[in-house]
């Protein structure tokens, strides 16, 4: 296997407002946009030609990837005039494949964190010469998913829809979000118009009798569309719970970008990532959290799973849990913060202004 579809046309919009200004897959995790985390792993794994299918602020992929050669990848980009959807994305990039009809093709969205054996789902593939093989993961609590129950050799069975109650949960197997298609039968996907992978193609083609193959790897898995899931994701790389080649320094409790500052009393912990140019003042602690290039936490601010963006600024003893600050937004001094926040960018919130505490 040598070639992959990533799907990055997305507009994230769950994670907004950090995806104002930047698209979900090229948002900084574990130091670098997580694409390259994906990048990395498909190449690890002997990918070495990907199309990426860019859509929303799909100007940005190509300058910071370019022919993707750094990665020891031949990159190409097409976008979307409009959104096609998940099937019309893979229909619309696959005019730049060079694969042979009967060649496997992987295709993987662009905001999945996972620790799957890529080379093992294209020989399960391969092995039962199925038509398109997913990867499946098991969930605790599967109703907020999609369904995919297998019979005993894992052929799928079926696609339903997320269950509302209990005896509709027939099994804790969802779709993860990772395939790998015949080459032929992405063209049967219909061209030009949006078309859903998940509700439209994959139970035509199930119905119309084609072979679908599940592959259960229940290895680390995380849908990064909300900013706690994406803040959780990059503390977890940092910590060496989610395996990536492309994560720039060693595991470990902390990654302190090289041009940034971090004051000696200040604690960072949880898998904190202090970006490029960024600066944590005196008695800070930072834990599991993401604080963007350019930003700055004033002495003593206190600051737990939460996503500081670029350029943003978090006052002098500023309490922030569970929240995501904008690119420039100022927080003042004093303030308390609590789970759900979203601050815009370029927001400012006056000193001592929000609190959820006495002032005493």
């Amino acid at each position: 296997m040598t070639e992959a579809i990533l799907l990055v046309g997305g507009r994230g919009t769950r994670l907004r407002p950090l995806t104002v200004h930047t698209p979900k897959p090229m948002l900084p995790a574990a130091g670098v946009p997580f694409l390259t985390h994906q990048l990395a792993r498909a190449r690890a794994a002997g990918v070495d030609h990907i199309v990426l299918a860019t859509s929303y602020l799909a100007e940005v992929f190509e300058p910071h990837f370019g022919d993707g050669s750094a990665l020891g990848l031949h990159l190409e980009y097409v976008t979307e005039d409009e959104p096609l959807g998940t099937g019309g994305a893979i229909r619309n990039a696959a005019a730049h494949l060079h694969s042979a009809p009967e060649d496997p093709v992987l295709v993987f969205n662009g905001d999945i964190l996972t620790g799957l054996d890529i080379r093992r789902l294209v020989g399960t593939h391969r092995a039962t010469g199925a038509d398109v093989s997913l990867h499946l993961t098991q969930v605790t609590d599967p109703r907020a998913y999609g369904l995919v129950p297998t019979d005993e050799t894992g052929r799928v069975l079926a696609f339903l829809e997320k269950p509302q109650t209990p005896e509709e949960i027939v099994t804790d197997q969802i779709n993860a979000g990772a395939y790998v298609f015949r080459r032929s039968v992405i063209d049967t996907i219909p061209a030009g118009r949006p078309v859903s992978v998940e509700r439209e193609t994959f139970p035509d083609l199930l119905a119309a009798g084609a072979h679908l193959q599940g592959m259960v790897d229940s290895t680390y898995w995380l849908d990064l569309g909300t900013p706690a899931a994406f803040v959780r994701g990059s503390a977890d790389l940092v910590l060496g719970r989610a395996p990536s080649p492309a994560v720039p320094g060693r595991c470990g409790d902390r990654l302190v970008l090289p041009t940034a500052r971090v004051a000696g009393d200040a604690k960072l912990t949880g898998g904190t990532v202090v970006g490029e140019g960024a600066f944590v003042g005196e008695g800070a602690r930072v834990f599991g959290s993401t604080v963007l290039a350019g930003a700055v936490v004033e002495p003593g601010a206190v600051i737990t799973d939460s996503l500081i963006g670029a350029r943003a600024r978090i006052g002098e003893r500023s309490v922030l849990t569970g929240t995501v600050v904008g690119d420039g937004a100022v927080i003042g001094a004093d303030n308390e913060l609590r789970t759900g926040v979203r601050v815009w960018c370029d927001a400012q919130i006056p000193t001592g202004a929000l609190r959820f505490s006495s002032d005493e």
